[in-house]
C-alpha cells in the first residue's frame, strides 16, 4: 500500500512540475501576465502542490526562511521593491547610463529601470526563464502569505504588528532596541520565533544596510497589501526582441565564432583540443600551483595548497598562479557576447621548463601536444547551444575547417540521491526529466578511479532536471528506487551530450569515437531534510572533489 501511495504522490509531483512548464510556456509566447491573474494563480498552485525540497514550508502559514535567503541570491537586489519586472534579450541596456545588478549567485544582468520597474536580462536560454519565473511566484507566494496575515479582516486598516515594522523602516537609523522590537514584530508576521528571525537578520545584513532584512519583508508586505486594497497589480512582461530571438543560439554562435577566431589566430585549430567544462580556477591550479608556491608551500601536500588558493583571503598567491600560467601558455577569453561563459586555453607546446606539474609523454613534436580548452559552467539548456555551436567548423561552407576534438570532459556539482556533500558520482547515461529521452555514453571515467580518497563514488544514471528548484522528494525516491539506477540529479548533462552525439553521428563535424568524461561531486542531497541547496554551500567541503576529479581528466589528457 505503501509503495502506491509514494508512487501516486511522484505522480502528482510530475504533474504539478508539467503544468508549471506548460504555463510558463503558454505566459511568454502571451507575452505578460499578473502573478494574481489567473495564469499567474495557476503557476502558484502547481508550485504548492509540488512543495519542492529548497523551498521547504512554502505550503504553510509561516515564511520560509532558508528559501527567502536562496531565491534573493538568485534575484537582482531591490526586486522587491519591483512592481513591475520584465525580462529581455540583450537589448543595449549595457551601453545606457544604468549599472548591471548582477545576484550574487546568478551571472545575470538586471537593470533597475526606476523605483516600480526592474528589467532582468536573459541570454542563458529558457533555462534562465524557468529559474526566474519560480524564483518569482516563491516570492508572491511569500508576500502573500504577509499580507494575509496583516490586513485586518473586512477593513481597509492593518495589525499593529505591521505598522510598528512601517515606522521602523521608515527611520534612518535604529537603536539595538528598536531593531530588537521591529524584529519581534516581524516574527509575529512572518509566524516564526525571535531566534529564528535574529539568524536571518544577520544573513542578510551587510555593512551599507544592515536592516535589509526588515526592508526586503516590508516591501514584499507592501505590494501584496497594495494589490489587495488599492488593486494596483504586479505584473511581468517578456519583450518582443525576448520572444523572437529565444532557441535560436544568438549568444552561443557569437561564443563559439569568437572562440574560433582566437584558435585560429593562435594556430590552433588543427592541434588536439580537449575541452573541458568546469570552474575557472582549479585546471590552471592544478597546472601550475604546486610548482609556482614552492617557497610558500615548501612540505604542503596538494590538498593544503589548494584550499588556501579558494581562500578569499590569499589573492596574492591567486596572482602568483595566474602569472606563472600565463607565461606558460594559458590565454584566458572573458566573455562578452552575453552567455556569461569565460575561456581559458592552455598550450602545452609553450610549457617552460618545471612550470608544469604534469608531464607528457616524452618526444612528442609540438604539432600534436594538447590544446586544453576549458569553459566555465554552462545553465540548463544554455550547454547545448554553446557546445552545438562550438563543435561546428570553422570557416565557410565550401572551406570548412574541421576542428581537431579529442575529448569533452564534463565536471560540475549535482544533487546525490544517496551519500553526502563532497561525494563523487560517476554517470553511465543521462536522462532527460519529464520526456523519454536517455543518453547512454561509455565514460572514460569510473569509480574505481577515485577509491581511496576517503569519499565516497556512485556509478549509475544521473537525470537532467529542468530545474533544480522544482525537485520535490517523492520524484527524487521515485528515481531513486526504480530500474533507472538514478544516483543524482543535475541540470546539463543531457544538453551537452546531445550536443556532442549530434556533432559526431549525424553531423560527423568530430570524432565519431570521441572521449567523454562525465564527473559530478554533491553539492546537495536533496532527499536528507537540511542538506538541500538552501541549507547553504559546501565551503571548503568541496576543494577535495573539484581537484581530484581535474586531477583524474587532466591525467589521462596527458597520457593519451
Amino acid at each position: 500500500m505503501g509503495k502506491t501511495t509514494n508512487t501516486t504522490r511522484a505522480q502528482e509531483s510530475t504533474n504539478a512540475i508539467e503544468r508549471l512548464y506548460i504555463t510558463m510556456r503558454h505566459l511568454f509566447n502571451r507575452g505578460f501576465y499578473k502573478p494574481t491573474g489567473v495564469s499567474g494563480e495557476s503557476l502558484k498552485n502547481a508550485l504548492l502542490q509540488l512543495r519542492p525540497e529548497i523551498y521547504g514550508s512554502i505550503a504553510e502559514e509561516k515564511a520560509e526562511l532558508n528559501g527567502l535567503i536562496y531565491v534573493l541570491e538568485r534575484l537582482p537586489k531591490g526586486i522587491e521593491q519591483c512592481r513591475y519586472i520584465n525580462l529581455t534579450s540583450d537589448e543595449g541596456y549595457g551601453r545606457s547610463h544604468l549599472k548591471p545588478i548582477i545576484p550574487p549567485k546568478r551571472r545575470r544582468n538586471c537593470y533597475r529601470i526606476d523605483e516600480e520597474q526592474m528589467n532582468i536580462e536573459i541570454t542563458r536560454g529558457r533555462s534562465d526563464i524557468y529559474d526566474i519565473l519560480t524564483h518569482l511566484t516563491f516570492l508572491f507566494v511569500e508576500s502573500e502569505k504577509i499580507a494575509n496575515k496583516v490586513i485586518i479582516e473586512d477593513t481597509d486598516k492593518t495589525t499593529r504588528d505591521w505598522q510598528k515594522l512601517e515606522k521602523a523602516v521608515n527611520k534612518k537609523e535604529l537603536t539595538q532596541a528598536e531593531r530588537e522590537l521591529a524584529l519581534i514584530h516581524v516574527a509575529n508576521v512572518l509566524g516564526r520565533t525571535f531566534d529564528e528571525i535574529m539568524q536571518v537578520y544577520e544573513q542578510f545584513a551587510t555593512p551599507k544596510n544592515p536592516e535589509r532584512f526588515l526592508h526586503i519583508v516590508y516591501w514584499l508586505g507592501r505590494l501584496a497589501i497594495e494589490e489587495e486594497l488599492t488593486g494596483n497589480k504586479r505584473a511581468i512582461t517578456f519583450s518582443a526582441q525576448l520572444r523572437e530571438r529565444l532557441g535560436h543560439h544568438i549568444h552561443g554562435e557569437r561564443w563559439a565564432i569568437k572562440i574560433k577566431e582566437v584558435l585560429a589566430k593562435q594556430g590552433l585549430l588543427q592541434r588536439p583540443i580537449h575541452i573541458i567544462s568546469a570552474n575557472m580556477h582549479s585546471v590552471m591550479n592544478s597546472l601550475f600551483a604546486r610548482n609556482a608556491l614552492k617557497k610558500e608551500f615548501p612540505k604542503e601536500d596538494s590538498l593544503n595548497i589548494y584550499q588556501a588558493l579558494s581562500s578569499s583571503e590569499n589573492k596574492d598567491l591567486r596572482a602568483k598562479v595566474t602569472a606563472v600560467a600565463r607565461k606558460n601558455g594559458m590565454l584566458a577569453i572573458d566573455d562578452q557576447t552575453g552567455t556569461n561563459i569565460d575561456v581559458q586555453i592552455f598550450d602545452m607546446a609553450k610549457l617552460g621548463k618545471d612550470a608544469c606539474c604534469y608531464d607528457l609523454p616524452k618526444n612528442v613534436p609540438d604539432e600534436q601536444k594538447p590544446v586544453i580548452f576549458v569553459m566555465d559552467y554552462a545553465f540548463g539548456e544554455q550547454a547545448y547551444e554553446t557546445i552545438d555551436e562550438l563543435l561546428k567548423p570553422y570557416g565557410t561552407k565550401k572551406k570548412p575547417i574541421f576542428l581537431n576534438i579529442e575529448s569533452i570532459s564534463i565536471m560540475g556539482k549535482a544533487g546525490i540521491l544517496e551519500g553526502g556533500k563532497g561525494d563523487l558520482m560517476i554517470p553511465s547515461a543521462h536522462i532527460f526529466e519529464g520526456t523519454s529521452d536517455n543518453y547512454p555514453f561509455v565514460n572514460e571515467l569510473c569509480a574505481e578511479d577515485f577509491k581511496g580518497h576517503g569519499l565516497e563514488v556512485f556509478e549509475g544514471t544521473m537525470v537532467t532536471v529542468l530545474g533544480t528548484s522544482l525537485q520535490n522528494k517523492d520524484i527524487l525516491k521515485f528515481f531513486h528506487e526504480s530500474t533507472w539506477n538514478v544516483i543524482g540529479l543535475e541540470m546539463e548533462g543531457v544538453h551537452y551530450q546531445k550536443a556532442i552525439q549530434s556533432a559526431s553521428k549525424v553531423r560527423k563535424s568530430i570524432k565519431e569515437d570521441i572521449k567523454v568524461r562525465y564527473a559530478y561531486y554533491a553539492s546537495d542531497n536533496p532527499l536528507e531534510t537540511g542538506s538541500t541547496l538552501a541549507s547553504g554551500g559546501l565551503g571548503t567541503t568541496g576543494v577535495k572533489p573539484t581537484y581530484l576529479i581535474t586531477d583524474k581528466i587532466l591525467k589521462q589528457i596527458f597520457n593519451t
